[in-house]
């Protein structure tokens, strides 16, 4: 489990020397993973897509200007159900064929209680999924991995938590089975790349 005391991550403890704004971040080695649930035929089915490419700013000055721009390749979505990934991956749904990637750039972040970038923080973007751009929002955390030392930022673990209505990307297939709600939950390690 991650320490939960999001130590650093305010503005006061951010305006170090060894913390210099803004700062880049990618995946690090442990990577990332989208996972989403969906109700099939009214039982919950999740599926996982790694994060291919992640680039982020955190800006210590300015927490609130911090940026993300992450892709995911949808033709490696997964389900536990072999019949519901090809479905999911269909000219119907996410037509992985024709639209490979999905994108996601935060517009704007709103911190959290005490000018923080978890405990609270919202994130809002733009996705795009089958070539259409919507907003969307994500509830987020951001924390040091457990056993790290106070003041070590150098790998950080980001949590984005939201829904979307999969209609509203043109995602319509098997409405009679699946409902047009996903959760979304997205985990992630990353590390400092200055």
């Amino acid at each position: 489990m991650y320490r939960r005391d999001f130590l650093g991550l305010s503005l006061a403890a951010l305006a170090t020397p060894t913390f210099a704004a803004p700062r880049p971040y990618t995946l690090s080695g442990a990577g990332a993973t989208i996972t989403y649930t969906f109700q099939l035929n009214g039982a919950p089915v999740k599926g996982t897509v790694p994060i291919d490419t992640a680039n982020l700013t955190i800006d210590s000055t300015n927490l609130a200007a911090s940026t993300a721009d992450v892709t995911a390749d949808v033709r490696r979505a997964r389900t536990g159900l072999i019949f519901a990934t090809e479905a999911l991956k269909s000219s119907s749904v996410l037509n992985a064929a024709a639209f490979p990637l999905a994108r996601f750039q935060s517009t704007r972040i709103k911190l959290g209680p005490g000018g923080r970038l978890s405990e609270g923080a919202v994130v809002d973007g733009k996705l795009t999924l089958r070539g259409a751009t919507r907003p969307v929002r994500f509830n987020a955390s951001l924390f040091r991995p457990r056993g790290t030392k106070p003041g070590d930022f150098s790998t950080l673990n980001v949590k984005l938590s939201g829904q979307v209505n999969r209609r509203d990307f043109g995602a319509t297939g098997y409405a009679d089975l699946v409902d047009n709600t996903v959760a979304i939950a997205i985990t992630a390690e990353i590390a400092t790349t200055a």
